[in-house]
């Protein structure tokens, strides 16, 4: 097995590399192991919306932590590939959260701010990287700002100025890239690069988001899926099961097996 450490380097490289990293979420083993088994796929992410779902909670930690962990415990023992887990806002001590996902064996973690005073966000990204430093794993913080996210009826430069303040923030003490989520489009991509530095800035994919080959361009380092990956499974299995109620449905002949 690959020791943790080298993991979490492999899972920063892929950030820093020229590439734009690209993870399609997972939520469960069996849609870890679905999507590690493709040639492309060179790292593993969970959501944490899809993982509450598919557990029957709804997301904002709402998932006990003692079951988050052990879930994406489970994925992570399940691929030979980095994982990087989405652990909402540290479930209110980003530090010991941090330090157990280690210890399942996650090498790197989204932690939201949910727009919280600025120090209090600064002091949780500092405690992520003193778990990871404890343990022995240079963990992955993909330090997340809601900025976009809760900006309601906000200037939309105030926003972005408000997103650069934090995520220059958070880089400053020590996080190797921001997650800055939210329908960017190409100038607001741009302008978070230059104010972070190329492959500093990971983003998510939604409907009308630039295309893959211009964040690559623009010097994004990663880009990932959220929940989204979950709703395109879950339409490809309600539009079979509607076929099979309208009584035209037929297995695709395009199926394959994931045992």
């Amino acid at each position: 097995m690959i020791p943790l450490a080298d993991r979490a380097t492999a899972l920063l490289d892929l950030h820093t590399a020229p590439e734009l990293l690209t993870l399609v979420n997972v939520w469960d083993v069996a849609s870890a192991k679905a999507v590690a088994a493709l040639p492309g796929t060179r790292a593993i992410a969970t959501a944490s919306h899809s993982v509450a779902a598919s557990l029957g909670y709804p997301d904002g930690e709402q998932v006990p932590l003692d079951l988050a962990i052990e879930t994406v415990g489970r994925i992570a023992a399940a691929v030979d590939l980095p994982v990087t887990a989405d652990l909402e806002a540290g479930y209110g001590d980003p530090g010991e959260t941090v330090r157990r996902a280690i210890g399942v064996g996650v090498v790197g973690g989204n932690v939201e701010d949910r727009v919280a005073p600025l120090r209090e966000a600064v002091a949780a990204v500092e405690a992520v990287v003193r778990a990871g430093e404890a343990e022995g794993v240079p963990f992955v913080l993909n330090a997340r700002t809601d900025a976009f996210l809760l900006a309601g009826d906000r200037d939309p430069a105030a926003v972005l100025a408000d997103a650069i303040e934090r995520g220059r923030a958070f880089l400053d003490a020590g996080a190797p890239v921001v997650f800055v989520p939210g329908r960017l489009d190409e100038p607001t991509v741009e302008a978070l690069v230059e104010a972070f530095g190329p492959r500093k800035l990971t983003v998510i994919g939604v409907p009308g988001s630039p295309p893959l080959e211009t964040l690559e361009r623009l010097g994004v380092a990663r880009v990932s899926y959220g929940p989204f990956s979950q709703r395109v499974a879950l339409t490809a299995l309600t539009d079979f099961a509607t076929d099979v109620a309208a009584g035209r449905g037929a297995v695709p002949a395009s199926t394959r097996s994931f045992d």
